[in-house]
C-alpha cells in the first residue's frame, strides 16, 4: 500500500493519480495557448483543461460521498452536463486551471483515504467501489491528458503501468457503455501486455466481462497497452491501430477483432 493521501488504494494507483495530475499541469505552463484547438475535439486547450478541473472536483465530491447528479450515464446526458458545466465555469487560463487540476486530484486522494472500502459510491456511470472510482479518475485524466498533449504539441503521459491501473474501471464500465446489436453472440479474449488476460462475451447482445479467457473464445485480441487505452477511449480507431502494429488478432474468428471497439460507446 502507498503512504500519504490515498494510501488505502491499490498499490500504485494513488501515485499514478497524483503524477498524472502534475504531468497535465506541466503541459499547461505559460507557453500553453488556451485558445489553441485540440485535435479530435470540439474544445480548445482552455476548455479541455476547464473540463478536467471540473471533473476532478466532481470526483473528489463523489469520493467524499456527496450527492452530485451528473447526467444519467448515457453519452448524450454526459455531453450535455459537460457543456453546461463549461458554460457556468468561465475560467480558461492555463495556469489557474493547472493548479485546480492538481488541487482537486489531491482532494480526491484525501477523500478516498477516509472512505469505507465497502461503501458503494454513486457515479455518472453507476455504482462503484472507491478503488474503481479512483481507476475512473485516472482513466479520465489520461484521456484528456492525451488530448492536451496533442493540443500543445508535447509528449503525452500514458504508459503501460498507468494503463494497467485503468483496467478495473474499464472492465466495470464495459457493460454500461455497450452498444452491441441485440442478436450478437461472440466470445473475445483480450490480452494487454503486463496485465492478466480477460474475457468479454456477448450473448444475444448482453455483455459480460470475465476475469479470464472465456471457454471456446472465438477471437483473441492482443493490444499494446497505450493503444488499448486510446481505442477504449475512442481516440484511435481499430484500423488505425492495426496500421501502426498496435493490435494483433487470431483465433477461430479473427475477423471479429475490428468490430470490437464499435460494440461500445465511450461517454
Amino acid at each position: 500500500m502507498e503512504t500519504g493521501s490515498g494510501d488505502s488504494l491499490p498499490e500504485g494507483l494513488g501515485g499514478a493519480i497524483r503524477e498524472t495530475a502534475r504531468d497535465i499541469a506541466a503541459l499547461l505552463d505559460r507557453d500553453a495557448d488556451p485558445g489553441a484547438p485540440v485535435p479530435g475535439l470540439e474544445w480548445t486547450v482552455g476548455e479541455t483543461a476547464a473540463h478536467l478541473a471540473l471533473a476532478n472536483g466532481l470526483m473528489a465530491d463523489l469520493a467524499a460521498g456527496r450527492d452530485r447528479p451528473y447526467g444519467d450515464g448515457t453519452p448524450q446526458s454526459l455531453a450535455a452536463a459537460n457543456a453546461r458545466g463549461l458554460t457556468e465555469f468561465p475560467e480558461r487560463g492555463a495556469q489557474p486551471l493547472a493548479a485546480m487540476i492538481v488541487r482537486q486530484a489531491e482532494a480526491f486522494l484525501a477523500a478516498v483515504a477516509e472512505t469505507d472500502p465497502t461503501r458503494t459510491l454513486v457515479t455518472p456511470l453507476g455504482p462503484m467501489t472507491k478503488d474503481v472510482l479512483a481507476s475512473y479518475l485516472l482513466t479520465h485524466m489520461l484521456g484528456h491528458g492525451w488530448d492536451l498533449a496533442r493540443g500543445v504539441g508535447r509528449p503525452h503521459m500514458i504508459d503501460r503501468t498507468r494503463v494497467g491501473l485503468c483496467l478495473p474501471f474499464l472492465k466495470t464500465a464495459m457493460p454500461r457503455v455497450a452498444a452491441a446489436p441485440a442478436g450478437l453472440t461472440a466470445r473475445y479474449t483480450l490480452r494487454v501486455p503486463g496485465c492478466e488476460p480477460f474475457g468479454v462475451t456477448f450473448t444475444e447482445g448482453v455483455v459480460e466481462v470475465l476475469p479470464g479467457p472465456p471457454e471456446r473464445s472465438g477471437c483473441t485480441i492482443r493490444t499494446e497497452p497505450v493503444t488499448f487505452l486510446l481505442i477504449a477511449l475512442g481516440r484511435v480507431g481499430p484500423w488505425q491501430a492495426m496500421a501502426r502494429a498496435g493490435v494483433l488478432a487470431w483465433g477461430r474468428k479473427p475477423w471479429l477483432a475490428p468490430r470490437f471497439p464499435a460494440l461500445f460507446k465511450a461517454p
